[in-house]
């Protein structure tokens, strides 16, 4: 009973502890008005400072829809794949540098047609993005400022060499003989691997840094001479760190011209109405569902309706925590999880009517209910949770769905499927033990 009530007090917790994060940034209340800006408290050597607000969509939030052609025509066949994904990565940092942090940047290939579709939520300054956006991928190696006074002085700590991006042919992900630690290898043309001789025998045991637009993206330091043009990169990698080094190095070794042939400007006022219909939709719906629940099962019906009610704060604080830039089909998603997390109440109290019936106690009904409806509740769950896997594509498969649109109704639906399980079995059950005598 101890052990109940420890968990039935951890769910009042996370109750008041989501109203709070939930509430609106201003709120008027009784002619008072009150202020949320977000999450500030420190724990010992925890300060855990964070706005909390909920993150808007394309659709309703408004914005850009962009699309731009590539020109592969300098780059070998072999090579484009690498190329194209090189200058998604590229792009998704630029526009993050922008200020744009729920972009939505994806790559879109038909026959030999290579495209890039640009989302961005909010952005006001269209012009300014595209030519941001817009920009061949410049790659620079540099080497140590001689005069380390004047370098002091004017901030200038490395100077550029003349070795550039058209000089190096590709990089590749490699590993050690030695160590087995991945690796990155550089392989230059003729011409970059003479530069590239001539800077590293200047520079023996000193550093020489790799920039990308202007930002460095590795400054390795040089053991000795390379002059037959192909270097090797070594640091504490793992695996996946240098995939994404290779991938930053062959966006200025692979540089490709990007040319924009589609731009839409997606108001908000749609996205707000759809907002407010969707908001009342799932109202009327969600006060049908706990009106049926208490008219049909009573006080445990009410019992599953202070769950229901724990589920949607739960659920929309996490929204705003992780945070999950919300769409009309996450609305979408969210309120489709809803009638499943009603659901697995339907089934639970339905067995526990079975097992009264068939002369079981209430105690021992609850216990059996909850034990046998288990294995119905999982297997629909885990059923809905693979098609959402499927739908959000998180390895991003090209033979399966990429649209960002139907990647936020799955994680929403996802999302709302894990939370559901957690507020059926366990407050559920809680509430149960703790008030329902029969």
């Amino acid at each position: 009973m101890q052990k109940q009530k420890s968990i039935f007090w951890l769910i009042v917790f996370l109750t008041f502890f989501s109203f709070y994060v939930d509430l609106p940034k201003s709120l008027n209340l009784l002619g008072q008005n009150f202020s949320f800006e977000g999450l500030d408290f420190k724990i010992g050597p925890l300060d855990f400072k964070r706005p909390v607000d909920i993150k808007k969509g394309l659709d309703l939030q408004g914005g850009t829809h962009l699309v731009f052609s590539t020109d592969m025509s300098e780059v070998e066949e072999k090579n484009r794949d690498d190329a194209l994904v090189s200058a998604q990565k590229n792009i998704e940092k630029r526009v993050n540098f922008f200020g744009v942090s729920e972009a939505s940047v994806q790559t879109s290939k038909t026959d030999k047609d290579y495209r890039l579709v640009v989302e961005l939520p909010g952005v006001k300054d269209v012009n300014q993005a595209i030519d941001l956006i817009g920009k061949t991928a410049q790659l620079e190696f540099l080497e140590e400022n001689p005069d380390q006074i004047a370098a002091s002085r004017s901030g200038e700590f490395f100077l550029k060499t003349g070795l550039t991006g058209k000089d190096l042919k590709r990089s590749t992900v490699q590993f050690d003989q030695n160590t087995g630690n991945p690796v990155v290898g550089l392989e230059f043309n003729d011409e970059g691997a003479k530069k590239f001789g001539e800077i590293t025998t200047r520079n023996k045991d000193k550093l020489v840094a790799i920039y990308l637009d202007g930002s460095p993206i590795s400054i390795p330091r040089v053991d000795e001479p390379i002059t037959t043009g192909n270097a090797i990169i070594r640091g504490a990698f793992n695996l996946q760190e240098a995939k994404k080094l290779a991938i930053q190095l062959n966006a200025g070794a692979l540089p490709i011209p990007i040319k924009l042939i589609e731009q839409r400007n997606i108001g908000a006022t749609l996205g707000d109405e759809s907002v407010q219909k969707s908001v009342r939709a799932g109202v009327i719906g969600l006060l049908l569902v706990i009106g049926f629940m208490w008219a049909y099962y009573g006080f445990l019906g009410f019992l599953a309706d202070l769950a229901l009610i724990n589920y949607g704060l739960l659920t929309f604080a996490i929204y705003k925590l992780i945070p999950v830039t919300l769409t009309l089909p996450g609305i979408a998603g969210f309120l489709l999880s809803v009638g499943m997390a009603v659901d697995a109440n339907i089934l639970i109290f339905e067995r526990m009517k079975e097992e009264i019936r068939a002369g079981k106690s209430l105690p021992v009904a609850r216990e059996l209910g909850f034990g046998r409806a288990w294995e119905s509740i999982r297997d629909a769950n885990v059923c809905t949770l693979i098609t959402a896997f499927i739908l959000f594509n998180p390895f991003g498969w090209s033979f399966l769905n990429v649209s960002g649109m139907i990647r936020g109704f799955a994680l929403t639906l996802a999302l709302g499927i894990a939370i559901s399980l957690f507020t059926g079995i366990v407050v559920t059950r809680t509430l149960i033990r703790v008030f329902y005598k029969g």
